[in-house]
């Protein structure tokens, strides 16, 4: 990819090994970009998190650019204003920002969910998108770039967790309304979303693990279920979505914001 090189990237919620947010982030320091990763777990001081995260960065490292990982609420705007400088004291500048992080909070249908689960629910994946973003423009250029990580959920409803998909279709929105607004305002930088279908992540298979009950099903049923409606017939993997972020953040996709792109196998298909 090019123009990748050198840059500096923020990608958040990558605590996970095997998730998307150090998918995509392990893809771009591939391409020599610096990676700042994130992640709440020493703030929630869970045990061994900073021997986590510390080796996380030095497996970055390992392919040859700088990577440190900062602690922060992306739900709470001080603590996103503390990561923005610590970026800035760091690098300098922020040139890719991916707003990966976010979760699902006791999902349930509609008229049963906990007010609070709900309000968290949108906290993190919406709120938290927003926030995160204001924080971190100021640091970046005309040719930048921000992706935002949403869901095939944000378009198709999805059983048993709709406040989920309801947070989610309001990244898309939020996606659209910022490219508009960062192309009209001539400061250039580029939003486009990133919509994910069947990605076999622990966030995923606890979710068919929710469907399967929701419909008195085996897990294994359930994931067949799902296998036969994916013309490409396999799920997707981590790596599947951060190839898709790569191209986004180099020059190949200059011409390219205000996308809500689906990563699916062809489960989901649209003009």
């Amino acid at each position: 990819m090019r123009g990748l090189k050198d840059k500096v990237a923020l990608v958040t919620g990558t605590g996970d090994s095997k998730g998307i947010g150090f998918a995509i982030a392990t893809k771009l320091a591939g391409y020599g970009v610096h990676i700042v990763l994130n992640d709440i777990a020493e703030i929630k001081d869970v045990e061994g998190s900073q021997n986590s995260m510390n080796d996380l960065c030095a497996e970055i490292e390992g392919l040859g650019v700088r990577c440190i990982w900062i602690a922060a609420d992306i739900t709470d705007s001080t603590s996103v204003a503390h990561m923005a400088g610590r970026i800035k004291n760091e690098f300098g500048h922020l040139n890719i920002l991916c707003n990966n992080a976010g979760a699902t909070i006791s999902p349930n249908f509609i008229h049963l969910m906990d007010d609070e689960a709900w309000k968290r629910t949108i906290d993190v994946n919406l709120s938290g998108t927003f926030i995160t973003s204001k924080a971190m423009i100021p640091l970046m250029k005309k040719g930048d770039c921000i992706i935002n990580i949403a869901s095939r959920a944000g378009k198709v409803p999805a059983l048993g967790n709709g406040a989920y998909s309801i947070s989610k279709a309001g990244v898309i929105m939020l996606t659209k309304v910022m490219a508009k607004e960062l192309g009209l305002l001539d400061m250039g930088i580029r939003v486009n979303a990133l919509c994910p279908g069947q990605i076999n992540t622990a966030m995923r298979r606890w979710g068919w693990e929710l469907e399967a009950q929701l419909t008195q099903r085996d897990v294994a049923q359930r994931v067949e279920e799902v296998l036969k409606t994916i013309p490409l017939g396999r799920l997707g993997t981590p790596e599947d979505v951060a190839n898709a972020a790569a191209f986004l953040a180099s020059d190949e996709a200059s011409y390219l914001t205000g996308q809500a792109i689906n990563i699916t196998g062809g489960q989901l298909m649209e003009l």
